[in-house]
């Protein structure tokens, strides 16, 4: 009779850890700011159809990195969560705290029990009556939730965009200034005395929640008014 190939708990964790994280490095960043008057989200995306940022509720959107049909999963399941505590309760009761908490759980659940993990990092916002009232969650493949504020960067070039992002990021900026600054990040050289690229109108996805709206707060930028954003 053979022996059971044996794994430690730590080594199987680490293993299924490096899986994911190499996933999730091989996609394009997405950069999400807050501003005056909002939530800013950016990327690099040439598709017109396959987004990385979207809407889940009135004042709540969704931004992602890695694999497309798993983030995809993540976003549907997100919308039915918010869908069926509004119509349940009231549309005041869906909250990003709420379902950053559900999303932690499914990744969580996926991580330690399936034999292979989700090779995603998500970003959940929420856009406050007033700038006080914003909320931005990151989570990770493994289930894990950090609390950000004022801007986060998610993505294979994370560390080195964020870097970017914090020295140019204030309290109090607006759209056009943070947009600045996103599509700054977005193309710059990765090494030292690299060329910074100008990345075109065209080539981006950006999406606000724009906390002036009156109830459905998220807006997708795109064509001349972005253009005219970006000048």
């Amino acid at each position: 009779m053979s022996m059971p190939f044996y794994v430690s708990p730590e080594q199987l964790m680490k293993d299924r850890a490096d899986y994911a994280r190499k996933g999730i490095a091989r996609g394009r960043s997405v950069v999400v700011l807050q501003y005056d008057d909002g939530i800013a989200f950016a990327t690099e995306n040439a598709s017109r159809a396959l987004h990385k940022i979207s809407e889940i509720y009135d004042r709540i959107g969704f931004a992602a990195v890695g694999k497309y049909n798993e983030f995809e999963n993540l976003r549907v399941a997100g919308v039915r969560y918010a869908d069926l505590r509004g119509y349940s309760y009231d549309r005041e009761d869906v909250s990003v705290r709420g379902l950053a908490n559900a999303y932690a759980q499914t990744l969580g659940t996926v991580f330690t029990t399936e034999s292979k993990p989700l090779e995603v990092e998500i970003v959940v916002a929420e856009v406050g009556r007033e700038a006080s009232g914003d909320q931005i969650y990151r989570l990770a493949y493994d289930g894990s939730v950090t609390d950000e504020h004022g801007f986060v960067v998610m993505g294979g070039q994370a560390e080195r965009l964020g870097s970017v992002v914090s020295d140019g990021w204030h309290a109090g900026m607006t759209l056009p200034e943070v947009l600045a600054l996103a599509v700054g990040a977005l193309g710059s050289p990765a090494e030292d005395g690299g060329e910074q690229r100008a990345i075109p109108a065209a080539q981006l996805e950006v999406a606000v929640l724009d906390r002036t709206r009156p109830r459905r707060t998220f807006r997708r930028l795109a064509g001349a008014l972005l253009e005219d954003l970006l000048d």
